[in-house]
């Protein structure tokens, strides 16, 4: 029987988001029913309001969640209710050609729910990166339900389903941070911060933020960059040089995901450097670089995608992390909402004034 469950929908492209009541299933075949404990706002979610991913109207909002499983479908056999669990937006399948070759983190055939959750007059609602948990309840697959250590409170461990993960896995995963490199993170968000502190446990001799706010440039020194750049009166990759020694960074990561800041980054690397994006632009943003320039500094041109990681493999091992003091999850946190003040934290995403709203259901 469905449950009728409360939950943000964005019913119209750019339109204010509605609490509404929704239908959501009994799990099927290789499906969970979790019961959300607390959801961060992302930028995605914005982009997904916005009409920037797709027209796929309307839109089940929410993806960076933890909570309980309520019941498991058919063919579940590692989950059970009760079980705590963080959402992740990508499940690989073991069978496509990329999960094949040995690249999972690449999976082109990730597993979703395959039955819809509705509006109340059976209308489909499209979940945002198939989880949709600005919800009391959401239907996932079991693929996308890790199981972690419930001594991680909710809204500290949900933010490893989305922007934590992405940012600590573009430095240790995709831009391979080791012992003695020297890192640039360009924008210090809730991404780039969790870069930051990536690329400090992975062994970094020196990260440096840089940024336009001297507010987010002193959260990235408690996220462990050791130096700060505002880019605002000063050249970044000018900056970046005078503090490698005149060299350019090992790995660089453009957190925040535009033309200038892409430009930036490349020019800031060390010969044969490695430059990740992992801050998601504009369809329509475009980057044009001398092709000499490309050929001549040689090195990696990366995107990362979610970090390229393995989430049955990284959520428990972030939260291990957490548990142990060694990333600060909790300082991600900037406040926390309800499920009708939505609207009110993304104007607040949108001014910077936060890393992270957090909805607690």
């Amino acid at each position: 029987m469905p449950h009728e469950v409360r939950a943000v929908v964005a019913a119209k492209r750019g339109a204010p988001v509605d609490l509404q009541t929704i239908l959501v299933p009994d799990p099927g075949p290789g499906e969970v029913l979790v019961s959300v404990q607390a959801c961060g706002v992302c930028h995605t979610d914005l982009h997904y309001r916005d009409g920037a991913i797709n027209d796929a109207f309307p839109f089940l909002l929410g993806h960076e969640a933890a909570g309980t499983v309520d019941a498991v479908g058919p063919g579940v056999t590692d989950l059970a209710p009760g079980d705590y669990v963080v959402l992740a937006w990508r499940a690989p399948c073991g069978n496509c050609r990329s999960c094949r070759r040995g690249r999972p983190w690449y999976c082109f055939d990730s597993r979703n729910a395959t039955q819809p959750m509705t509006l109340l007059d059976s209308t489909p609602l499209t979940p945002a990166l198939g989880i949709g948990a600005f919800a009391e309840k959401t239907l996932v697959a079991a693929g996308q339900a890790v199981k972690v250590d419930p001594a991680a409170r909710p809204e500290a461990a949900g933010l490893i389903g989305c922007g934590v993960m992405a940012g600590y896995g573009a430095a240790v995963h995709t831009g391979g941070v080791g012992s003695g490199d020297t890192v640039a993170v360009i924008g210090c968000g809730g991404v780039g911060n969790a870069a930051i502190a990536g690329a400090s446990i992975a062994g970094a001799r020196r990260v440096i933020a840089i940024d336009l706010d001297d507010g987010k440039l002193d959260a990235a020194e408690r996220f462990g960059a050791t130096d700060t750049v505002n880019s605002r009166g000063t050249d970044p990759v000018e900056a970046v040089r005078s503090l490698t020694g005149g060299h350019g960074a090992d790995v660089v990561i453009d957190a925040v995901g535009r033309p200038e800041t892409y430009r930036q980054g490349f020019y800031m690397r060390d010969l044969a450097g490695t430059l990740v994006q992992v801050g998601v632009p504009d369809p329509e943003m475009k980057i044009e670089l001398p092709l000499i320039d490309l050929f001549a500094r040689g090195g990696a041109l990366k995107s990362s995608w979610y970090g390229d990681c393995l989430p049955r493999r990284d959520f428990p091992v972030l939260i291990d992390l957490f548990l142990r003091g060694k990333l600060d999850l909790e300082r991600f946190v900037s406040e926390t909402v309800t499920l009708d003040g939505l609207e009110a934290a993304f104007a607040k995403m949108r001014r910077g004034e936060v890393l992270r709203s957090v909805v607690s259901l």
